[in-house]
C-alpha cells in the first residue's frame, strides 16, 4: 500500500511516504508511555514503508533519541532519520533557551548521533531560530556537518520565510518544518508558499491539531494528568468549546466522506501542495495505520471549498503556544 505513493522531500532529496512518524509523545509532554509498545511501533511504521522518523535532542531530554536509536539498532538502512538541535533544556526538563552557535550546533549533533548510534542524521533540523545569532552562521557551521559526512540533508523548523530564503542561499535547505493543520493555517500564504518557490519540502508537525482534530478529546479530563495539553490556551473555557464545536462538524464531514477525522485532517494538509509531508505522532499501531491511509484520499475542490467553510483560517480560538514561546515562532 504505502510504497506506491511518494513524495520528494525537497529538489533534491530522496522520495517518500508522504505521512511519516512523530516521536515525540513517545517520551516526553503527552503523558505516561510504554518504550516496548513504541518500538513496537515504529518497527511496525518501518515494515509498513513509513520511513520518515522525526525526533529531537529535547524530547525526553535525549531519552526519545535514544528509544528511536533502539529501534533502529538492527534497521537503520530501512528509515530515514530527522533529529533536531537548538531549544536547550536542563537535566531536569527545565527550558533554558536557544542556541544556534556554530559551537554549540557541532556540540548537538555529535551528542545525537551518540544518543541515536547511528553514523550519520538524514535530516538536521534547527529546532527554533537563535535570535542572537545569524542564521547564516548556524547554516554554515551546519553545512559543515554535511561535509563531514555526519549529516545528509538541512532543514529548519519554525523559521520564517525570509529566514529561509537567507539560510537557503548559504546551503541548500531541504526541509523546513513548522505547524500546519486546519487549526494552525497561518503559514499558508506565507512559509508554505515560500518553500514551493525555493524547492524546500514543507513538513507539517501536529497536522491533529495535538490530537484535537481526531474527535478524541471531549474535554480536559480526558488527558493524562502530566498532558501539557491540560494547559494549552486552546483547550481552556470557552476557546475549548468554540474549538469542539468546529470539530464536531469536521467529523460529520468525514463521516459523510466515509473516512475518519484524522483521516481528513491529514489528507487536507497533503492538499496544500506537493512539496508537503506530515508526521502525525502516535503511540498505537492502529492509529498508524490509519493514518497511513489517508495518503489515498484525494480531496475535491468542492470539498475543500467546504472545509474552507468549516474552518477557516483563525477559526480556532486562542494561541498555539503559550504567549511566552510565540517569540520563538516564525523567527
Amino acid at each position: 500500500m504505502t510504497n506506491t505513493i511518494e513524495r520528494s522531500l525537497g529538489k533534491d532529496g530522496p522520495k517518500l511516504f508522504p505521512i511519516g512518524l512523530g516521536c515525540m509523545g513517545m517520551s516526553d509532554f503527552y503523558g505516561p508511555a510504554s518504550d516496548a509498545e513504541s518500538i513496537k511501533v515504529i518497527h511496525h511504521a518501518l515494515d509498513m514503508g513509513v520511513t520518515f522518523l522525526d525526533t529531537a535532542d529535547m524530547y525526553g531530554v535525549g531519552a526519545n533519541e535514544r528509544l528511536v536509536g533502539k529501534a533502529l539498532a538492527d534497521r537503520r538502512d530501512k528509515a530515514f532519520l530527522a533529529t533536531k538541535f537548538a531549544i536547550v533544556r536542563g537535566e531536569d526538563g527545565s527550558f533554558q533557551g536557544v542556541r544556534g552557535d556554530p559551537a554549540y550546533v557541532r556540540e548537538s549533533c555529535d551528542a545525537s548521533l551518540q544518543r541515536l548510534g547511528v553514523d550519520y542524521i538524514d535530516l538536521y533540523y534547527q529546532h527554533r531560530v537563535d535570535p542572537k545569532v545569524p542564521i547564516e552562521e548556524t547554516v554554515g557551521a551546519m553545512a559543515e556537518l554535511v561535509k563531514a559526512g555526519k549529516v545528509r540533508h538541512l532543514g529548519l523548523s519554525e523559521a520564517a520565510a525570509e529566514t529561509l530564503r537567507r539560510a537557503h542561499a548559504v546551503h541548500p535547505i531541504t526541509a523546513l518544518q513548522s505547524e500546519l493543520s486546519l487549526w494552525t493555517r497561518d503559514l499558508e500564504a506565507t512559509t508554505v508558499r515560500a518553500c514551493a518557490e525555493l524547492g524546500v519540502a514543507f513538513v507539517a508537525y501536529s497536522p491533529l491539531g495535538r490530537g484535537f482534530l481526531t474527535g478524541a478529546i471531549n474535554k480536559v479530563d480526558d488527558l493524562a494528568e502530566n498532558d501539557y495539553r491540560r494547559s494549552a490556551e486552546r483547550l481552556q473555557g470557552e476557546n475549548f468549546d468554540t474549538n469542539r464545536a468546529l470539530v464536531t462538524k469536521l467529523e460529520k464531514f468525514a463521516a459523510a466522506r466515509d473516512c475518519s477525522p484524522a483521516q481528513l485532517a491529514l489528507a487536507w494538509v497533503l492538499s496544500r501542495g506537493e512539496h508537503v509531508l506530515t508526521i502525525p505522532g502516535t503511540r498505537k499501531i492502529h492509529r498508524l495505520e490509519e493514518n497511513a491511509k489517508a495518503a489515498e484520499i484525494t480531496l475535491t475542490a468542492e470539498e475543500l471549498a467546504t472545509l474552507d467553510e468549516l474552518a477557516p483560517a483563525g477559526a480556532f480560538a486562542g494561541l498555539r503556544y503559550p504567549k511566552s514561546n510565540m517569540s520563538l515562532i516564525n523567527g
